[in-house]
């Protein structure tokens, strides 16, 4: 029976409203992490396939199955045994401890030298063009030059990953300052802020993703430097490591390197990405 009267439902409330919103933005985002973890894992597999098919070649013709070695099941054969051995800190360790000094100093050089270039217009002019000229000299070619500077092996590396890290972070910062609206300067000369104030409450805090952003490319370029710069002369390190399963043809240590040494580089990596994610968020709040 129809009474003519209509019931209307009742009217959503703003918090109900920002409820349903937020709960709408959380599927989302864990319908896009599935997907992203479905398509890595799909293209983990396609590379492991190339690999197995790669080594069933080499494996299979008689003019290399002597580098039958370089297969998956081999290299993680070997993988894990370096592993329950024991021995993979005595690998690591040293190469992470050259990684981690080589940004330190890295760092230390190229926010100071990015800031400056980037505050100051005209040294930037002056500087974009040797320092182009620089970084585009690859740190191994430095080799010869550090074997005589440096009176140990691990100064002359350090100093390669440096030379090899400093040239992001450098430009990095210097295009994030050139990104703070001049109008910020003016406000906070007109407050009285001094320079170090300036400095502190104003230009870090504005390039600091920039130069997280940096580091993390230069994170990238020094671990890819890291292994030819350990063929020299040291008895330690991931470089080594390759360097002598080379030596004494033992190729399934050899491979199991190469990917314990991706491993490693993807996990740094995704360190200084999830530090960058976190910065954007407290950035937000």
């Amino acid at each position: 029976m129809n009474t003519g009267i209509e019931t209307l439902a009742p009217a959503r409330t703003p918090a109900a409203n920002g409820r349903r919103i937020t709960a709408r933005i959380k599927f989302l985002v864990k319908g896009r992490g599935v997907e992203t973890a479905f398509f890595s894992g799909a293209g983990l597999a396609v590379l492991l396939g190339l690999w197995w098919i790669g080594g069933f070649l080499i494996a299979t013709n008689p003019d290399t199955s002597s580098f039958a070695g370089f297969a998956p099941g081999p290299a993680f054969a070997a993988l894990g045994d370096i592993l329950v051995g024991g021995g993979v800190w005595e690998m690591i360790g040293p190469s992470l401890y050259r990684i981690g000094t080589g940004l330190f100093w890295a760092v230390l050089v190229g926010v100071p030298t990015g800031i400056v270039i980037g505050r100051y217009a005209r040294l930037g002019r002056a500087a974009h063009t040797p320092f182009q000229f620089l970084r585009m000299i690859s740190p191994l070619a430095w080799m010869p030059i550090t074997i005589l500077v440096f009176e140990t092996w691990d100064g002359a590396i350090v100093f390669l990953i440096s030379a090899a890290a400093v040239w992001p972070i450098v430009f990095a910062t210097a295009n994030g300052l050139r990104k703070i609206d001049p109008q910020w300067f003016k406000v906070a000369r007109n407050l009285g802020g001094r320079e170090l104030q300036v400095l502190r409450h104003v230009v870090l805090p504005a390039i600091a993703q920039d130069v997280l952003t940096g580091i993390r490319l230069a994170l990238g370029i020094s671990w890819v430097v890291l292994v030819p710069a350990e063929y020299l002369g040291v008895t330690s390190g991931l470089g080594y490591g390759i360097n002598d399963a080379r030596d004494t043809l033992e190729y399934d240590r050899l491979a199991a390197i190469v990917v314990l040494i991706g491993a490693i580089g993807f996990v740094l990596d995704g360190l200084c990405l999830a530090a960058i994610k976190h910065f954007n968020w407290q950035q937000a709040d």
